[in-house]
């Protein structure tokens, strides 16, 4: 859901009101639900369905046995990107690098700023309606970031695209069904799309 700041004049016209990077920051602290900013814009981060939960707690306890230290596994952890300007995004699931696992720490609150190192691995699971969303406009704001590696895993096409950081763009690598899956920077892993929907 997209929701604006709306200010009704006189003439009866509706002018909506873009918020700033720093207005976000205020309205998100006062509020329980889980926004992203995307050009001005407050999109409202929809309730997760059982299969996106799954497949994110999987993926989870995947990363730990591959002996990533689980203070650099993170749900939910809020990133600051470029669009047209500062916006905000709310991946499912981010590991960071040990640069940003120390500007990270005593932090009040779970956001990756501009001036912090980028995430090294970020994961979106895409959510009916959500599609363009998670494969046009986060690509583009990801890679603008400097992320290293962007997963779209979609359950609804039962596919995985890895998205490697090369010079500013993605090379795009897509698995399905019993493919066994290479990340560029995680390498060889034990592990399949099939086994990501069967989880």
């Amino acid at each position: 859901m997209t929701m604006t700041i709306a200010e009704v004049k006189p003439t009866s016209q509706i002018s909506v009101k873009k918020l700033t990077f720093a207005e976000f920051l205020e309205f998100s602290r006062d509020t329980e639900v889980l926004y992203e900013l995307e050009n001005g814009e407050l999109i409202e981060m929809p309730y997760e369905s059982e299969m996106n939960r799954r497949i994110a707690m999987f993926l989870v306890a995947h990363f730990l046995q591959l002996g990533i230290p689980y203070g650099r596994i993170t749900m939910k952890t809020e990133i600051a990107v470029h669009s047209r300007q500062v916006g905000v995004r709310v991946p499912d699931l981010v590991i960071f690098s040990e640069e940003l696992e120390a500007a990270m720490q005593g932090a009040t609150r779970s956001l990756v700023l501009m001036d912090m190192p980028p995430p090294l691995l970020v994961v979106e699971i895409v959510s009916p309606n959500q599609e363009n969303r998670d494969y046009r406009y986060k690509r583009s704001e990801y890679a603008a970031r400097g992320v290293m590696e962007y997963w779209i895993v979609d359950p609804i096409a039962q596919k995985l695209t890895i998205l490697q950081w090369v010079e500013g763009f993605y090379d795009e690598l897509v698995f399905t069904g019993e493919m066994a899956i290479a990340s560029p920077l995680l390498g060889q892993l034990d592990l399949t799309a099939a086994k990501m929907w069967q989880s």
